[in-house]
């Protein structure tokens, strides 16, 4: 069985990479592409040999003619649920890239439009595919560590416009001439860090705490002269088991795929009898317990076939009729989404907040 799935909308440059998964992966082809600029789509035509006859400036044209099973939507974050209700009609399989939405609202407006078609909604956090985040949950769950009470959180790059798909590195010349035209430094469009990266943290935060809600969560964020999104965000949570910390940061020394910035990118998770440290790219966790307090460095887990990846995942639901779980399950991201709003919402009133709902 080879699975028909389209890229609709080339906001984020992601959508090279989840395109070039498809193009790769044996049980799946390219069905469609579509962006209502057809020169953002000109990388992914070149990459993939994709014929005319398969790119669209209409998302109800490329649907119907693609007879896709599975939609990947890249917009903007401010238009994810307008695209969800644009192609959930269609009545197809729908995975978004991060993050979840805007707002919550949206995120519910997402849940709602899929719901009625007995279709998958998954979101998509790259993040959740790393092996060693991976493995620390297994052994968190495990109780390797005890009860998990704090979760530490520090991930970003150098900033959005400095690679493109397959991680092409741009100049920072390009970097300064290109951010007045983009949405990832627009605050209409969603842009900024804090919606950009805290997402994860939160996500991924929840998945270790297994759903648990923070009762309150207090956020801030920078302030840069002539830029009107943040580029670095702090967000604490208070939960009945102890605090959290989730940092967000455009302006890393390094992009952490080529050289671990300080602080490293990652996850830190302590809990009542140890703490492991899980960065982001790393072939290993580090696991330190109040019994054997010299730490040990764990290899990760090999993904399991089904597990390597976000294209590779929906391939394997769709094949074997399986709920989407775990961190794109949308349920848990409404979780972590409402975390972003309460962050975004007390960075703007600078004060503390209880969890919105």
């Amino acid at each position: 069985m080879t699975l028909r799935i389209v890229g609709i909308n080339f906001d984020h440059f992601h959508m090279g990479d989840l395109l070039r998964a498809v193009h790769d992966h044996p049980g799946a082809k390219i069905a469609g592409i579509c962006d209502t600029d057809p020169a953002r789509m000109a990388g992914a035509i070149a990459n993939f040999s994709i014929p005319a006859s398969q790119v669209f400036t209409d998302v109800d044209a490329c649907l119907e003619s693609a007879k896709a099973d599975l939609a990947i939507l890249c917009p903007a974050t401010a238009d994810h649920a307008s695209y969800v209700e644009k192609v959930a009609p269609h009545g197809i399989d729908i995975l978004v890239e991060k993050p979840f939405a805007a707002t919550s609202a949206e995120a519910r407006r997402m849940i709602a439009a899929q719901s009625t078609t007995g279709h998958r909604l998954a979101i998509n956090w790259p993040l959740a595919w790393y092996p060693s985040h991976v493995t620390a949950k297994r052994l968190v769950d495990a109780g390797t560590i005890g009860n998990l009470i704090e979760v530490h959180f520090y991930d970003g790059n150098r900033g959005p416009l400095y690679h493109l798909a397959d991680k092409v590195e741009v100049t920072p010349e390009e970097v300064e001439r290109r951010k007045p035209d983009s949405w990832f430094y627009k605050r209409a469009a969603g842009g900024g860090s804090l919606l950009d990266y805290l997402g994860y943290g939160t996500t991924l935060g929840s998945w270790f705490m297994n759903g648990e809600e923070p009762v309150e969560v207090t956020g801030v964020v920078d302030e840069t002269p002539g830029i009107e999104v943040d580029q670095h965000s702090i967000t604490v949570c208070r939960y009945k088991r102890g605090l959290s910390k989730f940092e967000t940061r455009w302006g890393t020394t390094t992009d952490p795929w080529t050289q671990q910035p300080q602080p490293k990118c990652g996850f830190v998770l302590v809990g009542t009898t140890g703490n492991i440290s899980s960065y982001d790219y790393d072939a290993f966790v580090t696991v330190q317990t109040r019994t054997a307090p010299t730490p040990v460095e764990i290899p990760v887990d090999t993904p399991l076939p089904g597990r390597t990846g976000p294209i590779d995942y929906m391939i394997d639901r769709i094949t074997r009729d399986l709920p989407v779980d775990g961190c794109l399950a949308p349920d848990l991201c409404l979780l972590g989404q409402r975390i972003v709003d309460t962050a975004f919402a007390s960075a703007r009133q600078k004060r503390t907040l209880a969890l919105l709902p």
